[in-house]
């Protein structure tokens, strides 16, 4: 799978490590950045690999931060996007079976870097469940 991989100074410890367990599996990644801990305002960083995911450049997007908050903010600004931050396997799992989330939003400061790489491991391979999910992704679509 070709995944986008992004985050600001204070997601990027777990960036680095989940970048290298996506590209451990097999998977295509590109880092749209940061590189360093070193202070950085995300949405410059996380809107290019959010708008790359949304032209289909590549399939899913993993955005990281200290809460993940902003950076999942920043991503659903860009239409197509539908990232969701998640905090435990329960939500990772429905973010992709119920909303077909095409990005994944972390707080590095929220979890440890285990439960970080199951979310991710969970959330890359589990499938969308369509059926009625579907109509309500349609209305979130046409509504903005």
């Amino acid at each position: 799978m070709k995944i986008a991989i992004a985050s600001d100074h204070a997601g990027f410890r777990y960036k680095e490590q989940i970048k290298t367990f996506l590209i451990e599996a097999g998977h295509e990644v590109k880092d749209f950045g940061t590189h360093s801990d070193q202070a950085c305002d995300y949405p410059d960083i996380i809107r290019p690999a959010a708008e790359a995911v949304a032209e289909g450049k590549f399939e899913r997007g993993i955005v990281l931060g200290g809460s993940g908050n902003g950076e999942a903010m920043v991503a659903n600004k860009v239409a197509g996007i539908r990232c969701s931050l998640c905090w435990d396997l329960r939500s990772a799992r429905f973010a992709r079976e119920h909303n077909d989330a095409n990005m994944l939003s972390l707080g590095e400061r929220m979890m440890s870097i285990h439960a970080a790489l199951e979310i991710v491991e969970l959330w890359l391979k589990t499938p969308f469940q369509a059926g009625r999910h579907a109509k309500r992704l349609e209305k979130m679509h046409k509504r903005g």
